[in-house]
């Protein structure tokens, strides 16, 4: 089945007839603006008011944004906010930067889109900073097991003037790109359909010896290996498949990437083991950005500003309302309950207790070499802890309570 097909009530036919008219970018955010049902009439009518006002003078600057998988239908699951940037860019700086939004892996993936934007094929991309760590490894600084106790924690992070010192003004500096804002989630095993009939997961020991999918991120597997969850590297293509065969037990990743990525279908327990973080980023070419005059430059930071503070809430809701990621209690029309996804919810003791095993507070050694490496990327500074030490300055359980701040203000 085609991506577009998924935007429900349009034909890929029509879809790509009214894209051929007003372009595809128009297309995607009229779609991606739409909260109710759509038809082709209606789809076409916003298009065609979308790319009025967006064609109304000529741009000082048009740039490309790299959406790896995503599109109107699925940025509605997990609410990663790239078309929110870039139609309120757009607006902000009245037209002067215009966006071309390419989604749907259409040129560039998952693993390779912080590869395009490092050569400046695109200015902008969205990707896991977990699936981009391949490319631009500082990002591995995110990836320290139980470091960030909860989504609250996460955003509390990205919104504190200390991202800037520990993950952004060192990732520019080593990688040339810029992080903007990113969704925030965190990691667990998904169990596939060999799970279906076993009792729902409720301790680290019922994991042990299971065989699964990690991404390209080299700390989430140190901790992997230490749960003794055998990390096996396996191409996204393939994934889908095993997890219905039962060659593999399970994938780590976060809920709401099972329910936009079609994986509910062969996915029977969502194990919340929150052991690492899942973040859907956005990021731009420096020398991008560093070409634009003052005024521009600020409009990009107060875009990523209002896109995080949208995706914050947006994402929040969305785990509940739409994906289904809640406990005891799903809504009966959510992507999970729909394909009977159960969540696995651990206790705190069990929480604790994979902590213990696999976390640089209780296992440092599993973690020196890399450790070492990420510090010396960042100028020295001890990465891990402060990272570790900002968020719990906090107690804040809620992620929707986390205050925003402009970080790059200090």
């Amino acid at each position: 089945m085609g991506v577009y097909d998924r935007i429900k009530g349009v034909s890929r036919r029509d879809f790509f007839k009214i894209a051929g008219t007003y372009g595809m970018s128009s297309t995607l955010m009229a779609a991606g603006a739409f909260g109710g049902a759509m038809t082709a009439a209606n789809l076409a009518q916003a298009a065609e008011s979308t790319y009025n006002k967006r064609y109304k003078k000529e741009p000082k600057f048009q740039m490309k944004f790299g959406a790896a998988g995503f599109n109107p239908q699925n940025l509605l699951i997990e609410r990663a906010g790239c078309l929110e940037f870039a139609r309120d860019l757009e607006e902000r700086t009245d037209g002067e930067i215009r966006i071309e939004f390419i989604g749907n892996n259409q040129i560039c993936g998952q693993l390779s889109c912080v590869e395009k934007a490092q050569q400046g094929i695109v200015d902008f991309y969205a990707a896991s900073t977990q699936n981009s760590a391949g490319g631009a490894p500082y990002l591995n600084v995110l990836d320290y097991a139980y470091m960030f106790r909860s989504r609250a924690d996460q955003y509390y992070f990205m919104y504190h003037p200390k991202s800037q010192e520990v993950l952004r003004d060192p990732f520019e500096k080593r990688h040339g790109l810029k992080f903007l804002f990113t969704h925030a989630e965190l990691r667990g095993i998904q169990l596939g359909l060999a799970w279906q009939d076993k009792p729902t997961v409720t301790s680290v020991e019922q994991l042990a010896g299971t065989k699964n999918r990690v991404t390209g991120t080299q700390l989430g597997r140190i901790a992997m290996n230490a749960l003794n969850l055998n990390p096996v590297p396996v191409a996204w293509e393939e994934t889908l498949d095993g997890l219905k065969q039962g060659l593999i037990d399970g994938a780590e990743t976060w809920a709401s990437a099972v329910a936009y990525a079609n994986m509910s279908p062969v996915v029977s327990q969502c194990v919340d083991l929150r052991f690492f973080c899942g973040t859907e980023h956005t990021a731009m070419n420096a020398s991008s950005f560093d070409k634009l005059d003052g005024q521009l430059q600020d409009a990009v930071m107060e875009a990523s500003y209002l896109t995080q503070v949208h995706v914050q809430a947006a994402n929040e809701a969305a785990l509940v309302n739409t994906v289904g990621f809640s406990h005891p209690h799903q809504g009966p029309d959510t992507i999970f309950a729909k394909n009977n996804v159960r969540v696995a919810a651990l206790s705190d003791a069990e929480i604790r207790k994979a902590e213990e095993m696999c976390s640089p507070e209780f296992q440092p050694q599993l973690w020196e070499q890399w450790r070492e490496r990420i510090n010396g990327w960042a100028g020295g500074i001890d990465t891990y802890q402060e990272i570790y030490d900002t968020v719990r300055e906090h107690d804040i359980t809620l992620a929707e309570n986390v205050e925003p701040r402009r970080w790059w203000k200090g």
